[in-house]
Parts: structure tokens; C-alpha cells; sequence
């Protein structure tokens, strides 16, 4: 749950942040930007496809990060995007 508040709060765009729930429509994959670099064998359950997912439901009560925590996580990303080390995966 940790890592869709996170999600939700660090988005790009306008609006209220939001948590889906979904369901994949093909298959799945670890997502190999946490499971293979941070957490092997995917025990935070990290999945990426290429197939659309269908949304299934919205999580309406959650708790986010406080304002310190958020600008911590904003300023440890721009450090890694400052030295070259916000690589995505593929």
C-alpha cells in the first residue's frame, strides 16, 4: 500500500491523487526497476505488463506521507535525475 500512496502522491497532473485497484488484462511481469535491483524474488509483489489493465475499483480512504516525507522522496529523485541514476528498466 506503501508504494501506491506513493505513486498517487508523486504523479504528474492536475487533480486529486487517486489509488486504482485493477486487474490485468494479458500478462505480467516482476518489474524489474524494484524486484530485480532492491527486493529479488518480488516480495513487494511489483508487476509491470504491456497489455492494458482494467480498473476494477478505487481505494477512497488512505493515508499519504506527511509534507516532510514528500519533500525528502522529491529531493532524493531530483539527486538521482542531478547524477544521471533515474534509469527506468525495460
Amino acid at each position: 500500500m506503501d508504494a501506491a500512496a506513493w505513486g498517487a502522491e508523486l504523479a504528474q497532473g492536475e487533480g486529486a491523487e487517486r489509488i486504482y485497484v485493477v486487474e490485468p488484462t494479458g500478462d505480467l511481469e516482476d518489474d524489474p526497476n524494484v524486484t530485480d535491483k532492491k527486493f529479488p524474488d518480488n516480495p513487494t509483489r511489483s508487476y509491470r505488463t504491456r497489455q492494458p489493465v482494467q480498473i476494477v475499483g478505487e481505494l477512497e480512504e488512505w493515508v499519504g506521507h506527511s509534507p516532510e516525507q514528500l519533500q525528502a522522496m522529491r529531493d532524493g529523485l531530483a539527486e538521482l535525475n542531478r547524477r544521471g541514476l533515474d534509469v527506468i528498466y525495460d
